[in-house]
């Protein structure tokens, strides 16, 4: 149980919860979702029948289940509104990204992978004004020496000159930048290979997987491992010219090139526009097994799993759409990302094909947090059928059906959405429970990582 004092409503809704009859059948569904915090409610039921003699081999109704529910994970990916169902999110993108970095025979990835040019880059926002942070030497350009969690790291040290319109503006078109970036750098590698860009497609391609990340200034800016393929993607062995110089040679090209911008049309008020990466580009060789530095492929694999479960909740905005201004006030918004926000409202009628309103609690942002290349790896939806397959022979078995023929047994269900969510009291116990299975989890990881180093 958590140590902070529970008010008594929570309170009393926990003692409700915990001494009901059927306490132990709601704890078991809550297990079965990791501990979601907000879980989805459907009623129904489901019959499996033999289809040769229609002899029904099993019955399931949501009439017998606490409060005649039947409660399943919410698949939200923010670790700010579910960390369970973010930690499966964060697990499926870990696999998927190192899946492309060592390879993954089930998903007919060979470990060959491993020897073709990757690199880890970083791209940057470019600056729209000075902000408080902690440089490599000396204090802030305030003069303080600021502690790693002071809350004024990221805001502007001079909110009245501080572009807050050019930083939404940018989060709003960054997507477009990276594909601006990836079409130019295809070009980049033909160029250093003295091929056109159709000859290139004949003997090489470009992979990529990538993740969005929030500063605490409020832009958004892309880490991404680029690795370079033979034709057919990473089963086919890249051409003898591809290598990892050449291609980290080519990232930094392609992001200064000035083909790599957007354009921003002038509107009422508001001057015309080029946005482009800015100057603080990181490009490092990834590492299969280390040679002292962090950029291995476990690293790598981690750090963008990491962050595809978060948004720009750590600027201090909020982690769902907006209806008024007046929510800020109410939850605390603090200044800079408050008028981040106001920025998105004010811009939102001047470009109302950008729908900055509708993104202002991500600042302006509206791409994807998380995506890939075609040919990169496997996918989020494979490794999620890949769960569920095994889920099946579970049930299977538990129902007795594993010894009848799948082509046999006819599956009838009908289910209705009936609610989400957790009752005060529930919630704090579906925590509790969140936290014991986290907890396995972590001990079972360093046990397996004990005996592979035995």
């Amino acid at each position: 149980m958590p140590e902070t004092l529970l008010d008594p409503t929570t309170l009393g809704d926990l003692l409700r919860v915990a001494s009901a009859v059927d306490y132990h059948r709601w704890e078991d569904q809550v297990r079965r979702t990791g501990g979601c915090a907000d879980p989805i409610h459907l009623t129904g039921w489901t019959i499996h029948k033999d289809k040769t003699t229609g002899e029904t081999l099993h019955h399931y109704s949501t009439e017998k289940e606490p409060g005649g529910r039947l409660r399943v994970a919410c698949g939200n990916r923010r670790a700010s509104r579910c960390p369970s169902c973010a930690w499966t999110y964060a697990g499926d993108t870990y696999h998927l990204i190192r899946a492309g970095l060592a390879g993954d025979d089930r998903r007919d990835i060979p470990a060959t992978v491993r020897d073709h040019p990757r690199v880890f880059a970083t791209l940057t926002a470019p600056s729209f004004g000075p902000v408080h942070n902690r440089p490599d030497r000396g204090p802030c350009r305030c003069g303080t020496h600021h502690a790693p969690d002071a809350p004024e790291l990221g805001t502007a040290l001079e909110p009245t000159t501080y572009d807050y319109t050019g930083a939404v503006l940018f989060n709003n078109h960054a997507g477009q930048l990276w594909q601006r970036f990836t079409n130019r750098l295809r070009r980049e590698i033909a160029a250093r290979a003295g091929l056109t860009q159709r000859e290139l497609k004949e003997c090489a391609r470009l992979s990529y997987g990538k993740v969005a990340e929030f500063q605490k200034r409020g832009a958004v800016h892309f880490h991404a491992v680029i690795r370079i393929d033979g034709p057919d993607g990473p089963g086919t062995l890249p051409p003898s010219w591809a290598t990892v110089d050449l291609l980290a040679d080519a990232i930094r090209a392609a992001a200064g090139h000035s083909y790599t911008s957007v354009s921003v049309p002038a509107a009422d008020g508001q001057p015309a526009r080029t946005f482009r990466w800015g100057t603080q580009l990181d490009v490092r060789p990834v590492k299969a097994f280390g040679d002292g530095s962090d950029i291995t492929e476990q690293a790598v694999a981690s750090y963008v799993a990491k962050y595809a479960t978060k948004a720009a909740e750590n600027t201090g905005t909020l982690d769902r759409r907006i209806g008024e201004l007046s929510e800020l006030d109410r939850h605390g918004v603090p200044d800079h990302a408050r008028r981040l926000i106001e920025a998105c409202k004010v811009l939102d009628p001047l470009y109302p094909d950008r729908r900055l309103w509708a993104w202002a609690h991500m600042l302006g942002f509206r791409g994807h947090f998380s995506s890939k290349s075609r040919r990169y790896s496997t996918t989020l939806g494979a490794l999620r059928q890949t769960r569920a397959d095994y889920r099946a022979v579970q049930e299977h078995a538990a129902l007795g059906l594993d010894d009848a023929e799948p082509d046999t047994v006819l599956v009838l269900a009908d289910w209705q959405y009936a609610g989400h969510g957790h009752t005060p009291g529930e919630s704090v116990l579906a925590a509790t429970i969140a936290r014991d299975l986290q907890l396995n989890r972590e001990t079972a990881r360093e046990e397996l990582a004990a005996l592979e180093g035995a």
